[in-house]
């Protein structure tokens, strides 16, 4: 099966699997995912699954992806902050859905790879820095979306800090070697709306998070 082939597949089952939004599967489409695949791992480019990507990450399964990105309710007109970009795949998905995309990746040699690669694609509405995420970007704050692209044990207090009233945050939430569960936070009057998408894998969100519970 040809590349453009297996693009055209993987976009069917993901509108099988739920994905309706045309603008995201627009995006799904339009983004080279090849782009951010490693060399070894280009003939699994368009096959959803995860894949290596070095310093103990994967690029994310396109359905996940997809999911945690609808989940956020894209809007052209606001600003998303994107926790643990990695190799910046989801990062160029929201730069075609968000007005501006602020990304923070914890590993420096990634960073730079996702804003190159973001750069060749001439997506001029995404910054980037390296750092820790679960401080997120107070100087940038608040945010009407915050998308987590790495599991915690409870919603980071800081990130809800920076979460607008009226906010979406979608965050995985479990123990590193337990269960882990996709879940959809509104910021309602400083409560949060739960919403449980389903189980999901990723690596654990490294911080030195401040001691406060988000009670949920």
């Amino acid at each position: 099966m040809t590349p453009p082939t297996q693009k055209i597949r993987l976009i069917l089952d993901l509108r099988r699997a739920g994905i309706t939004d045309t603008g995201l599967l627009s995006a799904l489409e339009n983004v080279p995912r090849g782009l951010f695949v490693p060399d070894a791992f280009q003939d699994q480019t368009w096959e959803d699954t995860a894949l290596p990507i070095g310093h103990g990450q994967t690029i994310s399964q396109p359905t996940i992806v997809a999911r945690m990105v609808q989940a956020l309710n894209p809007d052209k007109n606001l600003k998303v902050l994107e926790v643990g970009s990695g190799s910046g795949y989801q990062t160029a998905i929201l730069s075609y859905l968000f007005r501006r995309v602020y990304a923070i990746e914890r590993e420096g040699n990634l960073m730079q790879l996702a804003e190159d690669r973001i750069a060749g694609l001439r997506r001029h509405n995404v910054t980037g820095r390296t750092g820790d995420g679960s401080l997120g970007w107070p100087e940038q704050a608040p945010f009407e979306r915050i998308l987590v692209s790495a599991a915690s044990e409870e919603i980071p207090p800081l990130l809800w800090d920076q979460l607008a009233v009226g906010g979406v945050m979608v965050c995985p939430l479990g123990e590193d070697r337990g269960e882990q569960r996709i879940m959809r936070f509104v910021k309602t009057d400083n409560v949060p709306d739960v919403e449980d998408l389903g189980p999901v894998r990723f690596v654990p969100l490294v911080s030195g998070r401040a001691q406060r519970r988000i009670a949920v």
